[in-house]
């Protein structure tokens, strides 16, 4: 148009064109007005990834996969997240996330025990977890938890290099732990375990205490080891009074 007059659609409201053919309920791909992509928000990429991560694990995470699940463009991920590493420690401590900080109550021993159980708990759920565990921990999930173990172990007498100590051989035990015990879960096929106790009881001769203590048998489930282990290690550090 050369004469400077207004577009035919200028100065119209949407409606004005309903009765031709522009219907809401007509138009492709529209269900509802209500029913539109929820925006992208970091939170939203963090519980996709966790879902991934279930899935897939962390070795076949990529960017590009997750912007599939989530129906965008890789690009539209990194306004949020730098690298896939940031994500994992996001993952990461979006999983610690789900442990309940228990109530602190008179008794710190069971406060502990409480916790690192939920820890545990946590990162079976999500078997991929344990492993990325050697990352840095700064984050705001994992630093409410060890601030909590850490006041607890402070209340049962614990303080300098024994507070600092204490604090690696609980978390490191449940970590290690659950990482022994999502590595058999991956592989929890009656014939691999009975190939792999077998195997050892083959060797008894070689491995006459191993092969006769009834932990190759699998005499305990792995939370009754996990439990008692963590009473011993609880009777060192934590000792029940009189």
């Amino acid at each position: 148009m050369t004469t400077g007059e207004p577009h035919p659609s200028e100065g119209r409201s949407p409606s004005a064109d309903a009765g031709h053919g522009d219907v809401l309920w007509l138009r492709g791909g529209t269900e509802s007005p209500t029913r539109r992509a929820a925006p992208l928000t970091l939170e939203r990429i963090v519980a996709a990834a966790v879902v991934e991560l279930d899935e897939h694990g962390a070795e076949r995470l990529t960017m590009r996969r997750l912007a599939q699940r989530l129906a965008v463009s890789s690009t539209a991920l990194y306004w949020h997240v730098s690298t896939k590493e940031d994500l994992l420690d996001l993952a990461v401590d979006h999983i610690v996330g789900e442990v309940p900080i228990p109530e602190a109550g008179p008794d710190p021993r069971s406060a502990v025990r409480a916790l690192l159980s939920g820890w545990r708990a946590a990162m079976l759920a999500h078997p991929w977890s344990p492993g990325l565990l050697g990352r840095p921990l700064l984050g705001p999930n994992v630093l409410a938890r060890i601030e909590f173990l850490q006041a607890m172990l402070t209340r049962a007498g614990r303080s300098g290099m024994e507070l600092a100590s204490a604090t690696r051989l609980l978390s490191d035990f449940v970590i290690g732990t659950a990482m022994t015990d999502a590595t058999w879960l991956r592989l929890d096929d009656p014939d691999v375990l009975d190939k792999a106790r077998a195997h050892i009881v083959g060797l008894r001769e070689r491995y006459p205490t191993l092969s006769t203590s009834g932990f190759v048998e699998g005499a305990w489930s792995n939370d009754d080891l996990f439990q008692h282990s963590l009473s011993r290690i609880l009777d060192m550090l934590m000792p029940v009074p009189g």
